[in-house]
């Protein structure tokens, strides 16, 4: 599927994940996600949203329709690229192209993108790998599968939580674990269950409870030392506030929940007047949305960006992973993104 006008272009690609994705919502075997495509190819965005967040792909695409259609030149400087966007659509989809236009201005410039936002250079820290929801027996495998992997997140929110998480341990005693409920348990249900397995040495733990439940973060968070870190919960400004007056500890940035690198940027500085740790994540997506995060690494203190890692035909070249897991970030002009089938010509 694609869409051909004077402005931009917008294509999709169906993602194969190597092994199926059980979260508290469901199970997936495939995503999907969209390549936004400035005219002249001057700057590329991606759009990528699970489809337990409810938003259509029509939705999506009424938003790139839209900004083909205006006479209005894209933006000179980065400070006029949410002016031009707009606040109307979902987010992943002002987030293509807030990307785009990033990409756009830090290419004509000859420069890395983070270069240009005058932020740190990106540290290289390591991600996280993933470990899906699956019977333990499955999870110790595919945990020891990950040996190259230094932490590993572990997803949890069902039943038997404890057992699955006792089995990645015994699998890889010497990986710092991190556990995602993606807001699978209560709040009384979350204190309960980290008291069953904070002897693990856990690192963290991610989004205990529902999207709404502010308040739900906070009792959790009162009742364990480790930092409780939001990802559902986050999708704006407003919600930083309202975590950290909770007591939240941390949280979870990613670029198709708040609408692209303008949005995250100012969370990630407010975020940081705050007191807050700040995690950088990712949907499943291409090294294209990932390595237009792993441009603000120098902000972060964890990195949770493993999705090309985790999918069978990412089209991009991108992001590096070292031996040590270690995320690092093309040198070129802009995002650094190429595409493979360029590349093979």
């Amino acid at each position: 599927m694609s869409a051909l006008t004077s402005h931009l272009t917008w294509q999709i690609h169906t993602l194969h994940l190597r092994n199926p994705f059980r979260l508290s919502y469901g199970v997936s075997e495939t995503r999907r996600a969209f390549w936004v495509r400035l005219a002249g190819d001057a700057g590329w965005g991606e759009a990528a949203i699970p489809p337990y967040y409810g938003i259509e792909d029509a939705a999506m695409i009424a938003v790139w329709a839209a900004a083909a259609r205006r006479s209005q030149p894209f933006p000179d400087t980065f400070d006029e690229i949410a002016a031009w966007i707009g606040a109307d659509g979902p987010a992943p989809a002002r987030c293509a192209l807030d990307m785009a236009l990033h990409d756009r201005l830090a290419r004509r410039a000859g420069a890395p993108l983070h270069a240009l936002l005058g932020v740190p250079a990106p540290r290289p820290l390591p991600t996280s790998f993933t470990i899906a929801i699956a019977e333990p027996a499955e999870m110790a495998r595919l945990a020891a599968e990950a040996a190259r992997y230094p932490v590993l997140k572990i997803k949890l929110g069902s039943d038997d939580d404890a057992t699955r998480l006792a089995a990645v341990a015994a699998a890889r005693p010497d990986a710092i674990l991190r556990v995602d409920a993606n807001a699978g348990w209560s709040a009384d249900e979350a204190v309960a269950r980290l008291r069953e397995i904070e002897p693990f040495g856990l690192e963290m733990v991610e989004q205990p409870v529902g999207r709404h439940d502010i308040a739900g973060m906070g009792y959790v968070q009162a009742h364990t030392a480790l930092p409780v870190v939001a990802d559902e919960s986050l999708q704006s400004l407003a919600d930083v506030e309202a975590l950290a007056a909770a007591g939240v500890r941390g949280i979870n940035l990613k670029l198709q929940k708040v609408g692209g690198l303008g949005p995250g940027l100012r969370i990630l500085r407010r975020a940081r007047e705050l007191g807050l740790r700040i995690l950088l994540g990712c949907m499943i997506e291409t090294s294209l949305g990932v390595t237009a995060m792993a441009h603000l690494a120098g902000l972060a203190d964890w990195l949770d960006l493993d999705a090309p890692l985790l999918i069978s035909n990412d089209p991009f070249i991108g992001l590096r992973y070292d031996d040590a897991a270690r995320v690092h970030v093309p040198d070129g002009p802009g995002i650094g993104v190429i595409s493979k089938s360029a590349n093979s010509k």
